[in-house]
């Protein structure tokens, strides 16, 4: 067995993935520098383009389009689209709802701002092109053609989890829950490109639910604080149950509707269910 090519002479698998870190950190080392030099940030649409840069080159040098990684951009792409922000935004709404409810949380109306709406939508935007195309776009891609789709789902998922480690409030039980949480949330997202071999989906959820939660509930978005159309008000209710300060990503109610839309999404036929099997490492 080759080393570095499969029987049909082509580069495998795993070798595709070093190149495309190799071509990431050559696009990404310049921006920071850079950046420091002016006293720039490398901000979040910055990140966004340097990854779907990598991603173009990789298709260039594989001499495949790049719509193999997002998915053919036609009414079913739409259609997958409009049904992950419903998705996303019932993740959110959903344990708000209960929360409130239950008396665990109540809001308080903020002072309507069109800025804020466009501003925070943008920027929701690129975290999910950005994440997205790393986590579920050509790494995920790649380790799912070459070793299947379950190590795949483990792999990426262990390192998207790994990647929000560090994020503010990660301590105690928050960091138990969120951890279990970010994790389950990556294997939505991952099961939701398999079952429609596209990005559609996936980048569609990761917008919604970051958006909802963080600009229109108020909550912090994995930690990050947020100023949203409404204003949460935590009625003494325990951090587990409400998230505190961290999100509805650091619930139990949220935990539990991440793992209610797991068990739909595997009950859901999809329009692409293949490839759960390698091809060819």
């Amino acid at each position: 067995m080759h080393l570095f090519y499969n029987k049909n002479s082509k580069l495998r698998n795993f070798w595709w993935i070093v190149v495309f870190f190799l071509i990431l950190g050559s696009f990404t080392l310049p921006a920071i520098l850079i950046a420091k030099h002016y006293g720039w940030e490398v901000t979040m649409w910055m990140q966004a383009l340097l990854v779907v840069a990598a991603t173009y080159v990789c298709q260039l040098l594989r001499r495949k389009p790049l719509i193999e990684v997002t998915g053919v951009l036609n009414s079913v792409w739409i259609k997958h689209f409009g049904i992950g922000l419903g998705i996303g935004a019932a993740l959110m709404l959903i344990p708000a709802g209960c929360l409130y409810l239950g008396g665990w949380i109540s809001w308080q109306a903020t002072s309507f701002d069109m800025n804020l709406i466009i501003q925070a939508a943008g920027l929701y935007l690129c975290v999910a092109v950005a994440e997205e195309f790393l986590f579920r776009g050509f790494l995920f891609q790649r380790l799912g053609n070459g070793f299947g789709y379950v190590p795949a789902q483990l792999i990426i998922s262990a390192y998207f989890l790994l990647t929000h480690m560090n994020n503010p409030g990660m301590t105690g039980n928050t960091r138990v829950i969120a951890s279990v949480n970010i994790f389950l949330a990556s294997i939505l997202l991952g099961y939701a490109f398999i079952k429609t071999k596209s990005l559609a989906m996936p980048l569609a959820i990761h917008f919604m639910a970051n958006f909802v939660q963080g600009t229109v509930l108020g909550f912090g978005v994995s930690g990050n604080e947020q100023t949203g159309l409404l204003k949460p008000i935590f009625n003494e209710a325990p951090q587990w149950l409400t998230g505190g300060s961290f999100g509805l990503e650091a619930s139990v109610p949220g935990l539990i509707c991440v793992m209610l839309a797991l068990v739909l999404m595997g009950i859901w036929r999809g329009d692409s269910i293949k490839a759960w099997r390698p091809e060819i490492i």
